[in-house]
């Protein structure tokens, strides 16, 4: 069932979207796109159909709580399930993007556990 899903990683470092990718390979999930940043994940959501999407809050053009913003406001994907996967710890960011809309929040750096774990938290919520 998992391996089914498919995946939208956003993060605009090249090689975090590759850690990301890996981990999600090994972890079962092989069905995996990759985003730049908030605008390039919004024009493949649109042409795509995805199941899940782990988005980064710091990148360029778009960054990720306006990119959860955007997505939380489509009807069409209200109910998509968004891990965020930041460097941001600071509790009051955290609670910001709970409030955007995400469905689960992991500090990085992160292990291939807890990104697996958490997938499937929020895979379980919803």
């Amino acid at each position: 069932m998992t391996s089914n899903l498919k995946i939208l990683a956003v993060d605009d470092s090249p090689t975090m979207r590759r850690i990301i990718v890996n981990t999600l390979k090994r972890a079962g999930f092989e069905n995996v796109a990759e985003a730049t940043d908030g605008k390039d994940a919004l024009a493949k959501l649109k042409t795509d159909q995805f199941g899940f999407v782990i988005t980064d809050w710091n990148m360029p053009e778009m960054d990720g709580l306006t990119f959860v913003n955007t997505v939380r406001g489509d009807p069409d994907f209200k109910s998509l399930p968004i891990l965020m996967v930041t460097t941001r710890s600071v509790k009051e960011d955290i609670i910001e993007a709970m409030k955007a809309g995400v469905n689960n929040y992991i500090v990085k750096p992160f292990t291939p556990e807890t990104l697996a774990e958490k997938i499937n938290q929020v895979l379980a919520s919803v």
